[in-house]
């Protein structure tokens, strides 16, 4: 523990570090997927051939959704790029974009920016494309030497929740009545993963990621929950 001249518990002191640049906004490029910023111009058309016919509870727990045509969605697409502190990238699989998913909240100054605004189709839910993007998103930003990354999501999002959990975040607690979308109440669960522990979670990512773990159906040899066990 740190204590200051007055006797006082204080934390420890930041040493070198100084403030990360702002995300560059480079394609990020993995085994099985590639992100791009999100430019609805150009992936707008491809991400709606993919979610158009998703199941209308793939919206239950976004602020956007479902659309009734794509100029609708076209809307939702440049709403997530208005503001000056998102970055949204859409995910490419076999040259299809296939989702896409934000930096949200990106704060220099303290070293804290959020993943979020994850939105995955059918074809790309529950795959190894997924859970690498969101590793590439994870490792870019400690990369570039921000100290925290948070993960939030409605309380109520079992699957965000347990995702959270499987990516190696830490459960900080949930803000009661913190927001409300859709016309009702949202608390919202939060979750961090910080700088000290992003070396052996990304040790864990490497060796599930790594081919030698999947068979020639691409099916996984060990689940990354394993690997972060260890």
């Amino acid at each position: 523990m740190t204590v200051n001249e007055h006797g006082q518990p204080v934390g420890p002191p930041l040493g070198v570090w100084s403030a990360p640049p702002f995300p560059p906004g480079a394609a990020l490029v993995g085994r099985t997927v590639r992100l791009e910023v999100l430019d609805p111009q150009s992936h707008g058309p491809g991400l709606w051939e993919a979610l158009r016919d998703a199941p209308a509870s793939t919206w239950t727990y976004m602020s956007f959704g479902p659309f009734h045509d794509y100029d609708e969605f076209e809307g939702a697409l440049q709403g997530i790029l208005a503001p000056a502190d998102w970055i949204p990238y859409a995910a490419i699989v076999d040259d299809t974009p296939l989702g896409f998913a934000s930096y949200l909240r990106i704060e220099p100054h303290a070293g804290s920016i959020e993943i979020g605004s994850i939105t995955w189709s059918p074809p790309m839910q529950k795959t190894t494309a997924s859970t690498e993007a969101l590793f590439l998103m994870l490792d870019h930003v400690f990369d570039l030497g921000y100290r925290r990354c948070e993960w939030k999501c409605d309380d109520l999002n079992g699957p965000s929740r347990a995702t959270a959990l499987r990516l190696g975040f830490t459960y900080e607690g949930t803000f009661r009545k913190a927001t409300h979308y859709k016309g009702r109440n949202r608390d919202t669960a939060w979750y961090s993963m910080v700088d000290d522990e992003w070396p052996d979670v990304r040790r864990s990512f490497h060796d599930w990621l790594s081919e030698a773990n999947f068979d020639e159906k691409g099916r996984q040899m060990r689940s990354l929950r394993e690997m972060m066990a260890r």
